[in-house]
């Protein structure tokens, strides 16, 4: 059987562009190396270090997995059996038969799907025994026993960074895509490719950081973050953007949306289609939405209690003085949403009323098991994340991009390594990916006491555990009716884990399970009519998430509608609309507004 070469794969570049492209990656090479050199003089020679504690933990699993001869032999002979297995099959297949195969990738494995890892003999062979292999590797380590479980969830995590690394889809010879265009091409991909690989690096200013996106493709304001609206207010730590109206009657009641500061707000406004702002715009809301400012080491000193007071109560404040409501309806979303928490808790504790309802997307109020997250989360990691970032006054953006990306690494790393370095092409064009490029930094002192208290000590969940400006929280205290939306795939926020923190709220929570994962879960349009929801109609929280989803109903369609009849059930009073440049603050700028521009 023959790799089929199609003469409209490549468009082959001609000889004056090989050579224009054969000097810029010399040219590119030779500086990095040059300024690689003079950074390790700079630094002078030390000795390696374990940081993350990922040496530690495979000793300890080495030990424990030796402790056992006879269960590793055990995991040997199976091994073995199978690729004997694999051999007899592919022998019978290169007769000319059709046997069952002996390993299948999933349906949603992304790597195997070219036609020709099923029908090329080779492909096919190389493809099963890259499965077999990865998985008895990781029914090994996860069947050693006697570990705690931290060090169990690292040696988990780290083995299937490494299985997906190895993946023969991320090298030229063993991926069948790459292999016919190096072919067609003569290598041009390649050397394409490593002008890309050193491109990126420099970007990194040493460091590879992977493009996702072209980013010359999208412009805040013009074809992202398009919906019309002013800054009207601004502090040094955020600027507070109100839409405007679309509709001659609005909404009594404001929504001010609470977005993290991990990220940016636009995630909410990408493109008018699916644009949840947009959206809220045009059901006849006034929503205003804080753009946090993208910190630098001036505001090292900025503590979660300064999110909440310069930022959720200067926008409610602001609010008041431009609409004279004084309660309006608030959503959080992901960090967003926990601080939204603390600032409810900490009006029911100082007995005032601001909220009149609270919507949570895909929350965390109770961090007892935060998912794969908490593998990077333990006393050394965290210890040594404090020893940088209290020294730059910041966690650097890209740092808490690549831990989130670590956590979908064939999705959001090794593709982006195939379609750039291999196959030599430019990153495509979509604004999502452009959002998740453009990363944030996080205050030195805040970001410490987020790791600690909550994610380490599980500080909010327990009554008092938490103090605010001198004021204890209590998540049972708060009395304002709460919207949970969480999504069934989430692996930074998982559903279960939010769920367990909706059980701790004593008042009225409508919990809503929706479909997919953290963002496209969340940014899921009417008009899409993607995924679904689950709703359990009893009136009250089950007491473990499993209970509460045996009693689900499934419903077709987007979440927005529901949780627009749900705040309509608290907030239904209507007055005419308000224009931002009309109100009492003055107008600043046009939204999307100068803080969400800046890019590090």
């Amino acid at each position: 059987m023959s790799l089929a070469l199609e003469k409209n794969d490549c468009n082959c570049p001609s000889p004056e562009e090989m050579a224009s492209t054969y000097a810029e990656v010399a040219r590119r090479a030779s500086r990095l190396i040059s300024e690689h050199i003079q950074r390790q003089f700079q630094k002078g020679i030390q000795a390696p270090s374990d940081e993350l504690g990922i040496a530690q933990a495979f000793m300890d699993m080495m030990a424990h997995l030796l402790s056992n001869p006879y269960k590793l032999v055990q995991a040997q002979m199976s091994l073995v059996w199978d690729y004997f297995t694999l051999w007899q099959q592919s022998m019978l297949r290169f007769a000319g038969m059709h046997p069952k195969p002996v390993a299948t990738p999933s349906n949603s494995d992304k790597r195997f799907r070219d036609e020709q890892w099923q029908e090329h003999f080779l492909f096919d062979f190389v493809k099963q025994s890259y499965l077999i292999t990865a998985r008895h590797v990781h029914e090994t380590v996860n069947g050693v026993e006697g570990l705690d479980e931290q060090t169990a969830k690292k040696v988990d995590f780290y083995t299937r960074q490494y299985i997906d690394a190895l993946s023969p889809s991320n090298f030229a010879l063993t991926n069948p895509e790459v292999f016919r265009e190096t072919v067609h091409c003569n290598g041009q991909n390649l050397i394409k490719g490593l002008n890309n690989l050193l491109r990126d690096i420099e970007d990194g200013n040493g460091n590879l950081r992977v493009r996702m996106a072209d980013t010359s493709a999208f412009e805040l304001g013009k074809n992202v973050a398009t919906t019309p609206g002013k800054v009207v207010f601004q502090t040094e730590m955020m600027q507070l953007i109100q839409y405007q109206a679309s509709t001659d009657k609005v909404f009594k009641h404001p929504v001010l949306i609470v977005p993290p500061w991990i990220n940016k707000f636009y995630i909410l406004d990408l493109r008018e289609k699916n644009s949840f702002i947009k959206w809220l715009v045009d059901q006849g809301q006034t929503v205003f939405v804080i753009s946090w400012v993208n910190p630098d080491e001036r505001l090292a000193e900025k503590s979660f209690d300064s999110y909440m007071k310069e930022g959720v109560f200067a926008a409610i404040d602001a609010i008041e003085r431009q609409t004279g409501e004084k309660e309006v309806n608030a959503i959080g979303y992901c960090l967003g949403g926990t601080l939204l928490a603390v600032t409810l808790a900490y009006l029911a504790q100082k007995k005032q009323k601001r909220i009149v309802s609270a919507t949570f997307l895909t929350t965390l109020t109770d961090f007892s098991e935060p998912g794969e997250l908490g593998v990077f989360i333990d006393e050394g990691q965290v210890s040594s994340l404090e020893r940088k970032m209290f020294k730059r006054g910041f966690l650097e953006g890209s740092e808490m991009a690549g831990t989130f990306n670590m956590l979908r690494a064939n999705d959001l790393i090794w593709s982006f390594v195939v379609n750039n370095y291999l196959m030599g092409r430019n990153p495509f064009p979509f604004d999502l990916l452009y959002w998740n490029s453009d990363s944030t930094r996080l205050p030195a002192k805040m970001h410490s006491f987020y790791l600690r208290k909550m994610y380490m000590e599980n500080k909010l969940a327990e009554p008092g555990g938490i103090e605010i400006d001198g004021v204890p929280l209590d998540l049972g205290k708060i009395n304002v009716p709460c919207y949970f939306i969480s999504t069934i795939e989430d692996h930074i926020a998982p559903w279960k884990s939010t769920y367990m923190g909706a059980a701790h709220f004593t008042a009225p929570v409508r919990f809503v399970l929706g479909g997919s994962g953290h963002i496209a879960g969340v940014v899921n349009p009417p008009a899409a009519n993607k995924y679904g929801y689950w709703i359990n109609p009893a009136a009250k929280l089950a007491p473990t998430a499993d209970e509460w989803f045996s009693g689900v109903e499934q419903h077709e369609g987007s979440w927005w509608v529901n949780w627009q009849e749900w705040v309509m059930g608290h907030s239904s009073a209507k007055t005419d609309a308000r224009d931002p440049a009309n109100g009492t603050l003055k107008a600043l700028e046009e939204a999307p507004g100068s803080y969400v521009k800046s890019r590090i």
